[in-house]
């Protein structure tokens, strides 16, 4: 590969990086900005978890039919033009002064940014050798995951200065200018796309399922991922890990905090900035791990560390100090994030439909994202406090729904881990 080439892919990485960036800072606002929802708007515990739902709920749903898109049309045209949706959506929800203008202007958010992740794993896998794929993957993801560090103690401080509404506003401007940079730059290469696997698969395949199946049968659109059993063991996973990840650090956490704890909104936010921290390591450091003990023993590791935390948090009280806090918040995102692998092992399982391989299985995290936020919020909401809003009781029974959920989808896909290896991760 020639320098410009190199320099080329490396520009098409930081365009689509700029928008994920925004994409996983304005999935993870209502943490922060929920009491004021809630004062300046008047959203209960049920209306808030429905209002913010609706980024995933349509971001699910756009997935099937986004990844036929990306394998017909490209990521260049794509994603901008769902972004452009993200614009009107940022601005609706700047405007917005009741639950329906809310959840409208959430809802198109969430239509704009459900390219975007996607969009950059399809030119990714024009642009790099499959065996740098995970690397590159996990490593996209946890620069990305940055927004969601904008989205706590920076935005508490931005909020305050200039209103959610200021932030909203402002921020449709950004989003347009992304949708630009990723036209003008995100182009093929010049010698096509890299194509199929470049190595052995990570685990022998089981008869009619999994690998094997994958690689032998022609490409038949969503069917053959749905029907692949190693699949189902996987989105269920995925639906739990990073279905849970999200309901909290996009919303309920922050509630949490400033509710159940007692904690101010810039303490809080402090807490936010570490998770959001510990997700950000959490996705860079998976794929060294998975290179050392395979990519479906380390997703395993990572669900049951994750449960762990889950566990943990239900003993916290108002009495813990904020630093231990704050460990605790960084190691619930480092261990959450190791989920991100689930999209590796899409891609490896189907080679030559990549596009709706990682689109498949983000429907299962994104969906778990939406659904927990709305179901999390119904639980909460079931335990009001008689001096307003919601006492740590209301957060735990949330908490063990999330841990219950984590537990059967690891002892589903516990004996996928009986045949992982150690895969190789290295740069293209």
């Amino acid at each position: 590969m020639t320098s410009a080439a190199r320099r080329g892919r490396w520009s098409v990485v930081a365009v689509f990086l700029i928008a994920y960036w925004l994409s996983f800072f304005y999935r993870s606002t209502n943490a922060v900005i929920a009491d004021d929802l809630a004062r300046d708007v008047g959203l209960g515990a049920s209306s808030l978890g429905l209002m913010t739902s609706l980024f995933f709920l349509v971001f699910a749903a756009v997935q099937l039919p986004l990844g036929s898109a990306l394998d017909r049309y490209g990521a260049r045209f794509v994603t901008p033009a769902l972004l452009l949706a993200a614009v009107a959506g940022s601005l609706v929800f700047a405007t917005a002064t009741d639950f329906t203008g809310l959840a409208l202007g959430r809802a198109l958010i969430g239509l704009g940014m459900a390219g975007v992740l996607m969009g950059a794993l399809k030119a990714f896998a024009s642009w790099f050798d499959p065996r740098a794929f995970a690397t590159v993957s996990s490593v996209f993801v946890g620069i990305g995951s940055l927004g969601a560090l904008a989205a706590a103690t920076p935005l508490a401080w931005l909020a305050s200065a200039i209103g959610w509404r200021g932030v909203f506003g402002w921020g449709a401007l950004v989003v347009l200018l992304a949708a630009v940079a990723i036209v003008v730059v995100a182009r093929e290469p010049a010698r096509g796309p890299v194509r199929g696997p470049a190595r052995a698969p990570d685990r022998a395949p089981a008869p009619g399922h999994g690998v094997g199946a994958a690689a032998t049968r022609p490409p038949a659109g969503f069917g053959q991922v749905f029907r692949d059993d190693a699949f189902w063991r996987l989105a269920l996973l995925t639906f739990a890990v990073t279905g849970g990840l999200f309901a909290w650090q996009g919303l309920w956490a922050g509630p949490f905090l400033t509710q159940g704890l007692g904690l101010d909104v810039l303490r809080a936010g402090n807490v936010l900035l570490a998770l959001g921290a510990g997700i950000t390591a959490g996705f860079l450091s998976s794929g060294v791990v998975a290179a050392r003990l395979g990519v479906e023993r380390t997703l395993a590791l990572g669900a049951t560390a994750f449960l762990a935390t889950l566990l943990a948090w239900l003993l916290v009280t108002p009495a813990w100090p904020l630093p231990l806090l704050v460990v605790l918040a960084a190691l619930m995102g480092l261990t959450g994030a190791s989920n991100v692998l689930s999209y590796a092992a899409a891609r490896d399982a189907f080679p030559h439909m990549p596009g709706r391989a990682v689109t498949a299985v983000n429907l299962f995290g994104i969906g778990g994202g939406a659904l927990l936020q709305w179901g999390l919020g119904a639980v909460i909401g079931a335990y009001p406090s008689e001096a307003g809003g919601h006492d740590a009781t209301a957060f735990r029974a949330a908490l063990v729904v999330t841990a219950l959920l984590v537990a059967v989808a690891l002892a589903r896909y516990a004996p996928l881990t009986r045949r992982s290896g150690p895969r190789r991760s290295q740069s293209g």
